[in-house]
Formats: structure tokens, C-alpha cells, sequence
């Protein structure tokens, strides 16, 4: 068991991690490919066969329930069209695509609630849940302006040229101590993290929540 997560959780939670990552890097490797840089799909990352995709270690901790990471994909900026730009919209594919999903979840959660909100008390209304809250959470980690996050080289597409480089390598030790924070706090039952990360992440869940069922309130 993780993290004193239960086994019929983790298993609810599995295939939705699964198809959130998968579908995050094949959008990355899918937009890159667009706009001129075949490496991805030369290496087989443009397959929804999560096996190609998978980091071990990132997969354990996003089903702990606090965050991870699949593979990157790579990306040779030279073969791009316009590297600068698009290394942001190669960069920017992979969040979008789980933007698009967790609304895609929400929807799907609106309408069964509003034709048999019963199903709620089973496993599918915890599977789609899920999918909502994952695929939410997955597309804001990814967006945090830290290097090597996807939102690091969107912020870099704003900034001079002079300063891409200083902001990479001054940003590069964020990760590593948000991972460090992730695991004190896992084992002190601290929430430093959440205390840091809630007053952005909470207007944007509530975004969320909005577009997906026309308010700020979740219906579970």
C-alpha cells in the first residue's frame, strides 16, 4: 500500500495516471513533429502505449497523490521551424492535453450527475473523480516556471534572449527542493508545500471547476 492509500484506490488510480502521462508526452512528441522535428517520433514516443513513456520513479510518486513526472520527450530545437516559439508550443502541447482531458472528465462528470447522480457512490463516479483532479493537477505541476518543467520554456519564450539562460540555470535547484519538501512533509505530516502552492493553485482548480460544471463547486 502507498502512502496509507488503499489497494482499491491505487487501482482506480492507475489507469487514469496512465492515460494522463501517456497522453502529455504524445502531445509534446505530436507537436513537435508539426513544426519540423522528427526525434520524438523517430525514438517511438508518438504511441499512446504508456510503456514508451513511463519513468519509474515519477510514475510511484504521482500515486502517491502528490506529484511526478513521465520521460521527456526529446526535442531537437535546431530541427524547428522557429526554435524559440516553438520549443514554448511544443512545451505548452503537453498541460493543454491535460487541460483538455480534465474537461473532458468534468463534462462527462455534469451530465451523468445530472442524469443519475447515484453513480457517484460507485467505482466509475471515483474514476472520473479522479480523472478530473489528476489531469488538473498534472497540467498546474507542469506549468510551475521551474526548469526542466514544461512552464520554465514558456516563460523562456517571453524573455530576452540574454537572460533564457541565466533564468534556466537560477531556476534549475527548484525541483529538486520541491521534491524535498514533498517527501518531509509525506513523513512529518507537514503541508509546507500546499501552504505554498494552495493560494495559485486553488483559483485555478476553482477555474476549473467552473468550465467543467458552470460554477466554482465541485460536485463531489
Amino acid at each position: 500500500m502507498i502512502m496509507g492509500m488503499s489497494y482499491e484506490m491505487l487501482l482506480l488510480r492507475m489507469p487514469v495516471i496512465l492515460l494522463a502521462l501517456t497522453v502529455h508526452e504524445v502531445a509534446h512528441a505530436w507537436s513537435a513533429l508539426k513544426l519540423g522535428d522528427t526525434t520524438a517520433r523517430d525514438m517511438g514516443r508518438i504511441t499512446l502505449n504508456p510503456i514508451a513513456h513511463l519513468d519509474l520513479l515519477g510514475t510511484l510518486m504521482l500515486m502517491t497523490g502528490l506529484f511526478g513526472w513521465a520521460k521527456p520527450v526529446p526535442v531537437n530545437p535546431y530541427n524547428l521551424r522557429n526554435p524559440k516559439r516553438d520549443m514554448m508550443l511544443v512545451s505548452i502541447a503537453g498541460p493543454l492535453s491535460n487541460i483538455i482531458m480534465a474537461i473532458g472528465f468534468g463534462f462527462t462528470i455534469r451530465i451523468i450527475a445530472a442524469v443519475n447522480p447515484s453513480v457517484f457512490s460507485g467505482h466509475l463516479g471515483s474514476f472520473l473523480v479522479l480523472g478530473f483532479l489528476i489531469n488538473c493537477g498534472l497540467a498546474f505541476f507542469n506549468m510551475l516556471p521551474f526548469y526542466p518543467l514544461d512552464g520554465s520554456k514558456v516563460l523562456a519564450w517571453f524573455l530576452p534572449d540574454k537572460h533564457v539562460n541565466t533564468y534556466m540555470e537560477a531556476t534549475r535547484h527548484a525541483l529538486p527542493i520541491i521534491f524535498g519538501l514533498v517527501i518531509i512533509g509525506a513523513f512529518t505530516g507537514s503541508s509546507i508545500l500546499s501552504s505554498i502552492l494552495n493560494p495559485i493553485f486553488r483559483p485555478y482548480l476553482f477555474a476549473m471547476q467552473w468550465i467543467a460544471f458552470g460554477d466554482g463547486r465541485a460536485i463531489f
